[in-house]
């Protein structure tokens, strides 16, 4: 589990370094990560008919145009603000999935819950503020924050829609929606100029194969074998990690508001996360 939000930390940066325009970036993830999945899925035996209704894989190709758009979204926005500042946005994630299933299933929103989303919004706020009206990403950086609550939004579909897929292997849920994103991104791809250089192609193969394929299997392999509250905690290495490969790759350095906004919101959407569990074990605990 931490390899793999090691790895996600550097997507952004690899996305950045290699040069290649988003869409073919992307695409060239979803179809090697398609291939590498595959290979998982058939050892496994989860390529056999009978596996996955028609019902499950039209949702999980549902999915798959969620997860694509999102990173269309994400890697995009990294051309309007930095990686430090986009991931974090990105991770108001848990909010937007609360905001859809009090929408979409009328569930509740608790008091403690409205608190962290209010946290999460003073968050944004104190990052829209910080913005420096210097350096490369001076002109549209409100654009790409809102191309990183895009995403957020696409990542919450996504979830919603997984959620509904019980029963079927994730290795198998994740191989669909890297070919759905293959097939949607294909038409966008420019074959005509290839990357050029072993550098791109090293970038590629790398975000591919194993920014992709050998993620999704470290991660679901830790699904499997860690109580959700660890893995709660374990995911905000992510933005962590993408915050300091911003600072020794790229140099980008942040505003103190936006560190404090980053800070802020990391802070409310792990509140979100493992709040409930540390309230409930406190409860629990015997009385001293």
């Amino acid at each position: 589990m931490i390899a793999a939000q090691l790895i996600f930390g550097t997507a952004g940066w690899m996305v950045v370094a290699s040069g290649v325009a988003v869409r073919d970036m992307i695409f060239w993830r979803c179809l090697l990560g398609a291939i590498t999945l595959a290979l998982v899925c058939w050892r496994m035996g989860l390529l056999r008919k009978g596996v996955i209704t028609l019902s499950q894989a039209g949702r999980a190709a549902l999915g798959g145009a969620a997860l694509v758009t999102g990173w269309l979204l994400l890697f995009g926005s990294l051309a309007h603000a930095s990686i430090s500042v986009s991931t974090a946005v990105y991770h108001t994630q848990p909010f937007m999935l609360v905001g859809l299933s009090a929408l979409l299933f009328k569930e509740k929103i608790s008091a403690g819950r409205l608190g962290w989303l209010l946290g999460a919004f003073v968050g944004m706020i104190l990052i829209v503020r910080g913005k420096s009206n210097a350096g490369p990403y001076a002109a549209n950086y409100l654009l790409g924050i809102g191309m990183s609550l895009g995403a957020a939004f696409c990542y919450a579909v996504l979830t919603l829609v997984t959620m509904r897929l019980k029963g079927v292997r994730p290795h198998l849920i994740a191989l669909i929606q890297m070919v759905v994103g293959a097939i949607l991104l294909a038409p966008l791809a420019n074959f005509a100029a290839l990357p050029e250089g072993v550098r791109a192609w090293n970038f590629i193969v790398a975000f591919g194969v194993i920014g992709t394929g050998i993620v999704y299997i470290l991660l679901y392999s830790a699904y499997q074998k860690l109580p959700t509250h660890i893995i709660g905690a374990l995911s905000f290495i992510y933005p962590v990690a993408a915050v300091i490969v911003d600072y020794v790759a790229l140099g980008h350095r942040l505003q103190p508001l936006q560190l404090l906004g980053i800070v802020t919101i990391l802070l409310a959407a792990a509140g979100m996360s493992l709040g409930p569990r540390l309230l409930e074990r406190l409860r629990k605990a015997p009385a001293i």
